[in-house]
């Protein structure tokens, strides 16, 4: 953020000096030869009224020009051309100076009927001055130039600094850290964004207390709802009927896996998110969302499919990871067709190309319809009736652990869940139809 500051007010300052800097180097170089050529014109005319005053009654100077009290006004080096009518209406031309100016500035003046003056300078001296008024101008522009970069190093850390610090307040915040911070930078728009962070967190905390007191009621009702329910199924399986006895058995079971997985979902909805946690296998915890939903895909004649390397692992909660992957094959069966494949494999799609985990969940239906594809993943809607909500809860707990969902194709559907970093062990793939 500073360099950018910095590089902008440069380069505006870089752009002004050289708009500004050649228009006024280009006016000193004029103005010192309109300094010369006034000398010079100055010259003449002092000239001109030493050799009127030689003049007699009829206007013309009787016997010879005298020049002595002109030829201190010619300057060194140039020299002085008169040209004087004589009574006996000649022309005189009368050479003083050298005889031989290199580079001349040229001045003339006329005298009317009593002749005219020629005055030549040599034009070194006055490009030395010229060079000299460019260079004096070219070091004010500097000086300019390094005043404003000056102004500029200490205007990009006064704004940069600030907003790096409010830019890393809002990044605490996003990850959980509510503690007040009473910094203020005297610039009235980002105290005022300060002001506004300290609202944000008063409300995101209470937010979060509420809700995180209500996820623990509610999961307590939940397991004292499923333990009445155990209660009543362990009932059943003292029935003397074996099929009763069976179906009660697989109840309790299905009871008890959703007591253990609203217990996770409830512990882990209070950690943060998986960025530092250990890397879990993806293979083995997907095994166990393919074990549940293998026998509503063989009722309806379909088959549900595993693939993948075992050894790959991201740093993920299983719970999350299974529930997200167990909405997208229960999305798979109710509205796709054919077989589903659940595969796991490296993909190399992360920040600077790093390798990143992808679970691919894909059936044969006729897949996402145009016009319902930009919504599928918002919250309430849907596009055959169901609640609109499995999608966007999966979404949802795979970004809890910083990975993403996303609708990879279209016809047939493929949904791709991108999640951290694989392990470094790598085996042989392995495929698992269920």
């Amino acid at each position: 953020m500073r360099r950018r500051i910095l590089l902008s007010m440069l380069a505006a300052l870089t752009l002004t000096t050289v708009v500004l800097g050649i228009p006024l180097a280009y006016t000193a170089w004029q103005w010192v030869a309109d300094i010369t050529r006034n000398d010079l014109r100055a010259r003449l005319d002092r000239m001109s009224a030493e050799i009127v005053a030689q003049e007699r009654d009829d206007g013309l100077v009787h016997g010879t020009l005298d020049l002595r009290s002109v030829r201190p006004l010619i300057p060194p080096g140039g020299r002085l051309t008169v040209i004087y009518p004589t009574p006996e209406d000649a022309a005189l031309r009368i050479d003083a100076g050298v005889s031989r100016v290199p580079d001349p500035i040229v001045e003339s003046l006329s005298m009317g009927t009593s002749g005219s003056l020629r005055l030549e300078a040599p034009s070194g001296q006055m490009h030395n001055m010229q060079r000299q008024a460019v260079g004096a101008v070219a070091l004010v522009a500097l000086a300019s130039l390094a005043a404003g970069a000056a102004v500029a190093v200490v205007t990009a850390r006064r704004v940069a600094d600030p907003l790096r610090d409010v830019a890393a307040r809002a990044a605490r915040l996003a990850k959980g850290d509510f503690r007040a911070d009473s910094r203020r930078h005297g610039i009235t728009e980002l105290d005022r964004v300060s002001d506004v962070l300290d609202s944000a967190t008063v409300e995101i905390a209470g937010r979060l207390q509420r809700e995180h007191a209500l996820v623990a009621d509610v999961s307590h009702q939940l397991r004292s709802r499923l333990t009445a329910v155990r209660l009543r199924l362990d009932e059943l399986s003292a029935h003397s009927d074996p099929a009763v006895v069976h179906e009660a058995e697989e109840a309790m079971a299905q009871v008890d896996r959703l007591t253990a997985a609203i217990d996770e979902l409830v512990r882990t909805s209070r950690d943060d998110g998986a960025a530092d946690r250990d890397p879990v296998p993806v293979v083995a915890e997907l095994r166990k969302v393919v074990s549940e939903w293998r026998l509503p895909f063989s009722e309806a004649g379909r088959m549900l499919m595993l693939s993948g390397d075992p050894l790959l692992r991201a740093p993920v909660t299983g719970s999350r990871l299974r529930e997200a992957v167990a909405v997208l094959v229960d999305n798979a069966l109710m509205h796709g067709d054919g077989d589903c494949t659940v595969s796991v494999r490296a993909v190399y799609g992360g920040p600077d190309l790093s390798p990143l985990v992808a679970v691919e969940v894909a059936d044969e239906g006729e897949g996402v319809s145009d016009e319902l594809a930009p919504h599928i993943f918002d919250r309430g809607f849907s596009g055959a009736g169901s609640t609109g909500v499995g999608l966007a809860l999966a979404r949802a707990l795979i970004e809890a652990d910083g990975g993403r969902l996303e609708l990879q194709r279209r016809r047939p559907a493929l949904f791709s869940v991108f999640l951290g970093k694989p392990g470094p062990q790598r085996s042989g793939i392995v495929n698992e139809p269920r």
